[in-house]
């Protein structure tokens, strides 16, 4: 059955009609290829040719077909009798179905075996001659349906993404009484999830679940992989679960990736906690798992923590590499410990580890913050004569360490140095300059070069209009200020989500709203980041009805919430002491997945508490209890300052007493 892919199209009647040319009434079994609600009937009709490649010049006589691949007469299957190759070379050669069936006739009484059959199947690419194929062995040659047969021709059509027909042979299958095994589930999972059908791929996940075949380690790993790249970390760690519940035992790769989720999803205590949960299970943590987890604490600016996983990695004799000592010259710098990241970076060809553009560039920030300018030049003035490669990082880091020292003409002449290099400036090189130049109350070329940047048609990001309105503000320009806020509120060289985070990083409540809404109605906003950005702004300016509202709006859009977001929401609530809503909010989330920083579930204590609903209180509370991952001294804590704001003094005199008998608390 050979079909064009344009020829798949879906209306409002529930059955759409596929005309193919030559195909035969007999060989029309497959009549319902199911996508959800949409079905396919496929009929015969001479008006449209059904390969997908245009056909031979010559056309193939079907008796040309007819010459036997038979090498000597044999009793039982033929299969060593017939040359493989040219028999798959000759099917290539068709090009309709009454061809390839012809071709395939002197072997209809099934003279060869199925396995050879299903070798020939999985021999073609081509999605719509393999259907034609599978129509052959299971409607002419009448074998026993495969379920190998199947997964090959599902392979083919998922290539081709080919989403409704995989629906319907995935339907053809269980109608046929084969039971899909996990090579069928897991070429459905990994196609759809690969093309962005996250939502799909879960489903077939469901059923594979739900018919009782076990997945293996690849494809849950392909699952957590593919929710991270889609920043779904909720589902990431939900399917994680699904892996060890499923006695299958993670690996160092799977351990890694959970460490990068549950670090982007700031559950760091329990990234950390992952380490632990490694060794006791005979898994040895590497550089990749410190490193990960040394990044996590870095962009999240807890550089002591940072600290503490380095000594550990230290004592646990695993070494370093480029990325670890990279991202220790930063923390280093970062807690103001300028000697020990010079001692780092130059000690790092000892260690056998070259440093690159990037420890450059970081070790140049650290001295800079240090004020240690000296140092700076001279490493800078280093890498050219070493031919390091310097790139914009190295020459903004350049700039500004001259603006600190008020040598702003040398600041400027780096530019055009960058530029003779063919390094373009960007948005950090022209805001920087811009910043020197205000406070060096030169404003005016301050404000020419903004203008200038406008009318050349470099991009305008954040960055530079923020500098500017603070830059206008400061020298008291007022009015200029005003009139630039008045321009991202009517964009035209920006996206207006680009607008939102501008203004509502300013604070900008009424001008951040109105743009949102603008981008919100004609569909502009593809970011759960510019959702979360206004839901923070509301928060911050105590607008909590306008929180819920663009919760709605981002739940509607399709998009899943994370801890933080989860937090303003629940506090939102509780202001406005909508408590029921609250809780609806806390289970919904938690029954999607979602996983929750401890202080979202001590707010949802806390929101009980308000309630005076101490019977959820105690509910929630015996939950937390048994989970291993919360901070136990911190839920008392909170438990007992609950009771205790409800002046129910026995409550809380009982929670503080559990405390002391767990040592939680001294006497």
């Amino acid at each position: 059955m050979y079909m064009d892919a344009s020829s798949l199209t879906t209306s409002s009647i529930p059955y759409t009609t596929i005309n193919l040319h030559n195909f035969s009434p007999s060989t029309s079994h497959r009549k319902k290829l199911r996508h959800r609600s949409v079905f396919v009937v496929i009929s015969s009709s001479s008006s449209k040719d059904i390969w997908r490649k245009p056909s031979k010049s010559t056309t193939l006589k079907p008796s040309s077909f007819l010459q036997p691949y038979r090498r000597r007469p044999e009793t039982g299957h033929l299969d060593h009798s017939v040359d493989m190759d040219e028999l798959v070379s000759s099917i290539n050669q068709t090009s309709n179905e009454h061809e390839l069936f012809a071709l395939l006739s002197p072997y209809k009484t099934r003279q060869l075996s199925i396995r050879f059959m299903v070798t020939i199947l999985s021999r073609e690419t081509d999605w719509q001659r393999s259907l034609a194929l599978l129509d052959w062995i299971n409607e002419q040659a009448l074998y026993t349906p495969s379920v190998y047969a199947y997964n090959v021709v599902l392979r083919n059509v998922l290539r081709a993404k080919q989403w409704q027909i995989a629906y319907g042979l995935f339907d053809e299958m269980r109608q046929r009484a084969l039971s899909p095994d996990r090579y069928t589930y897991s070429t459905l999972i990994t196609h759809f999830g690969k093309e962005g059908k996250f939502d799909d791929a879960l489903s077939w996940l469901q059923k594979m679940e739900h018919d009782h075949v076990s997945g293996d380690l690849v494809l849950y790993s392909n699952l957590i992989e593919l929710s991270r790249k889609l920043c779904d970390y909720s589902k990431a760690i939900s399917i994680f679960s699904r892996l060890k519940q499923s006695g299958i035992s993670p690996d160092l790769v799977a351990y890694n990736s959970m460490i990068n989720v549950f670090g982007k999803a700031k559950l760091f205590r329990e990234a950390r906690l992952l380490l632990q949960e490694m060794r006791s299970v005979g898994v040895t943590p590497d550089t990749v798992s410190y490193s990960t987890l040394l990044s996590i604490f870095t962009e999240n600016q807890k550089y002591l923590e940072a600290l503490s996983i380095f000594s550990e990695m230290k004592e646990m004799n695993c070494f370093s590499d480029l990325t670890t000592c990279n991202i220790m010259i930063d923390v280093y710098g970062q807690l103001d410990m300028a000697k020990e990241a010079d001692r780092l970076f130059w000690g790092m060809r000892k260690m056998g580890i070259e440093p690159n553009v990037v420890s450059y560039n970081t070790l140049l920030r650290v001295y800079g913050e240090a004020e240690l300018f000296g140092e700076a030049i001279h490493l800078f003035r280093l890498m050219q004569r070493k031919d390091i490669s310097q790139n914009v990082v190295t020459y903004n880091t350049m700039i500004k360490i001259y603006g600190k020292t008020l040598e702003h003409e040398k600041a400027n002449n780096l530019i055009l140095e960058m530029q003779s290099k063919g390094i373009e400036p960007n948005a950090i090189t022209y805001s920087t300059i811009i910043s020197i130049w205000d406070k060096s109350g030169k404003l005016d070329k301050a404000a020419i070069l903004f203008q200038k940047l406008r009318s050349s048609g470099v991009e305008i990001d954040q960055v530079l209009y923020q500098t500017m309105i603070v830059a206008y503000e400061r020298a008291g320009l007022i009015g200029h200020a005003k009139r630039l806020l008045h321009e991202l509120k009517h964009p035209d060289n920006i996206p207006r989500a680009t607008a939102i985070t501008i203004l509502a990083g300013a604070g900008r409540v009424e001008e951040a709203t109105w743009v949102f809404r603008q981008a919100y109605n004609f569909g502009e906003i593809k970011d759960i980041s510019v959702y979360s950005c206004m839901i923070d702004l509301f928060s911050r300016n105590r607008k909590y009805s306008s929180v819920i509202d663009v919760f709605d709006k981002m739940r509607k859009a399709g998009f899943f919430p994370d801890g933080n977001v989860i937090g303003l929401v629940l506090n939102a609530y509780g202001k406005l002491r909508e408590f029921e809503k609250a809780n609806g909010v806390y289970v919904e989330m938690q029954d999607e997945g979602c996983v929750f920083q401890d202080e979202v579930h001590f707010q949802m204590l806390s929101l009980y508490g308000a309630k005076r609903d101490f019977e959820k209180v105690e509910l929630l509370f015996e939950r937390l209890e048994c989970d291993s991952n919360v901070n136990k001294k911190e839920l008392y804590l909170v438990v007992a300052s609950v009771y205790e704001r409800a002046n129910r003094l026995n409550d809380a005199s009982r929670i503080v007493n559990r405390m002391k008998d767990m040592g939680l608390l001294r006497s």
